[in-house]
């Protein structure tokens, strides 16, 4: 077999057996994948008859590779790691076993980025437990060599999601911003407010005005005297009237800017602050490699996410409820405060609980409840708590002197009864995970008035959670929405198992589709984008 000679002499020219073919520079066993890696590893004398160059093989398979790397700049790649200079100054008529050699390495290495990413998640999220998409690269470039549409086929490879397809259609006009010289950074200094003036305002105008954040004045003007032709001929008096000034903090511009902090889910409250003040000054090369980033992100998930899974996207406070393919609920979540982020994980939920009761975390515990019950004794029974002693005896709260009680070795297991109080609300949903990381209701619901939502200790508080629970139990037999909250209008605790599993997977994304604007770039919540973005600016080794 020509292509697995040709293996054979890679991996001699490169020093070890061809693990690039593995999806993604995975590098942990595949059958498929091995079998190929063991005749190829174990061929004495290879017969490395070329197969992209020399009199018999294809012109167009060579030419048709190149223009499949050139592409691989949509996908957020870089062209030169898959070794296009050295490929297109090829003379494919002559044979050379080195070039063979070169371009097979780039095929499979191409392929497998684009199935599954350049890096194994769990370098980025050491929680990381989706499955990735696998597939014998070898056999695939078998039959990519012997249909002859390389470039097709590796297109293919890629994510099949509105949401990576969005990604790549926004990348060129990031990238044609960039070349144009980027748009302008706005200067230091106090917070800026509507009806300040100076440069500083000016400058704020102008960056949104290149975003395509906020329509110049110059065409608002030229819009609004339109419009007063057709309504209202334009007196005198009115054509004579100053134009806007750029350096007045009016309200078009307030409005700008908390459209802006909308989206970025930042605090909206019309005024640049250094929070805002810093997303603004993040370049147009810092959203290109934030596209990119966001780009390999889509390439870890699964290929078969199942039919009806939930996600949650962590910095833009969200979920999303799907049914093949279609988004048949979202709501507003609340998740962990920097210093106790949510999990970026998967897991199968598989039962919901009605009317929980709260076996509080002995690190909530310590660092939440016992100085609150140092200020206030009362509040333990005020908020339903029940104390237990170590060996699960029920205490009596008001025998506790709570400023006597040691955080190091915090004595007492805090249990919190179901009501109106109850930190997880009325309802949580279960995907059993070491993290001890679950959905759930909440008794603090004036949260979900802010648009910064990191609140919690990890866990994912919902909007709406009965509405959640009614989509999770649709296809479990006997549970109703109606016998849902009859339950709830108890108080007893009631575990509900579901017939089926249905995937959960929290994830991290900071550039995401959004249907009126195309793409809508989040803040970086957990400061996990610089990591990843650096990773991917360095070139590829040949392990990869």
């Amino acid at each position: 077999m020509r292509w697995g000679a040709l293996l054979a002499g890679l991996a001699l020219m490169t020093g070890g057996s061809p693990v690039i073919a593995q999806s993604a520079a995975d590098h942990a066993p595949d059958p498929a994948v091995g079998a190929v890696q063991n005749e190829a590893s174990g061929a004495q004398q290879p017969d490395a008859t070329p197969v992209w160059t020399g009199p018999a093989a294809e012109p167009a398979l060579l030419k048709d590779l190149v223009t499949a790397i050139r592409a691989s700049s949509s996908h957020g790649l870089n062209p030169q790691d898959y070794f296009l200079a050295q490929l297109e100054a090829v003379d494919s008529i002559r044979s050379d076993p080195a070039t063979d050699a070169l371009a097979t390495r780039a095929v499979l290495s191409l392929a497998g980025h684009l199935l599954a990413g350049r890096f194994d998640p769990v370098r980025f999220e050491p929680d990381w437990t989706a499955p990735r998409r696998t597939r014998d690269l070898h056999a695939w470039l078998d039959l990519a060599r012997a249909n002859g549409d390389i470039a097709a086929r590796l297109e293919a490879l890629a994510p099949d999601e509105p949401g990576y397809t969005a990604l790549r259609n926004a990348l060129p006009r990031f990238e044609a911003i960039v070349q144009a010289g980027g748009w302008p950074l706005i200067d230091a200094g106090p917070e800026l407010r509507p009806g300040d003036r100076g440069p500083r305002v000016a400058q704020l105008r102008a960056r949104l005005e290149a975003s395509g954040d906020l329509v110049p004045l110059s065409i608002a003007a030229e819009a609004g005297e339109q419009a007063s032709d057709v309504a209202d001929p334009v007196t005198p008096e009115s054509s004579s009237a100053e134009p806007a000034d750029p350096e007045v903090f009016d309200a078009i511009l307030q409005t700008a800017v908390e459209a802006f902090q909308q989206a970025s889910r930042l605090d909206v409250d019309g005024r640049v602050g250094s929070q805002t003040l810093h997303e603004l000054n993040l370049g147009a090369d810092h959203r290109v490699a934030q596209i990119r980033a966001n780009l390999e992100r889509y390439r870890w998930l699964p290929a078969d996410m199942g039919r009806r899974h939930i996600r949650v996207n962590i910095p833009d406070f969200s979920l999303e409820a799907r049914t093949e393919g279609v988004v048949e609920r979202r709501h507003d979540a609340i998740v962990g405060l920097s210093y106790r982020p949510t999990p970026v994980f998967s897991a199968e939920m598989t039962y919901i609980v009605v009317n929980p009761w709260w076996e509080t975390p002995r690190s909530i515990a310590v660092r939440n409840e016992l100085p609150l019950f140092r200020r206030d004794p009362g509040a333990v029974t005020r908020l339903g708590f029940q104390v237990l002693d170590r060996d699960g005896n029920l205490v009596d709260p008001a025998l506790i002197d709570w400023n006597t009680v040691p955080a190091r070795d915090f004595p007492y297991r805090l249990r919190q009864a179901p009501g109106p109080l109850n930190a997880l609300g009325e309802v949580k949903l279960i995907f059993p995970n070491p993290h001890n990381v679950y959905l759930h209701d909440t008794s603090n619901r004036e949260l979900f008035a802010h648009n910064r939502r990191c609140y919690s200790s990890g866990c994912v508080r919902l909007r709406d959670p009965f509405e959640l629970a009614d989509w999770v139990i649709a296809e479990t037999p006997d549970l109703t929405p109606e016998g849902l909250r009859e339950i709830a209008a108890g108080n007893t605790e009631t575990r509900l198992p579901l017939a089926e599993p249905i995937p959960v997977y929290l994830l991290y994304w900071t550039a995401v589709h959004d249907p009126s604007t195309g793409i809508r770039f989040i803040a970086d919540l957990y400061q996990k984008d610089d990591e990843l973005i650096a990773a991917l600016e360095i070139t590829p080794s040949p392990m990869e």
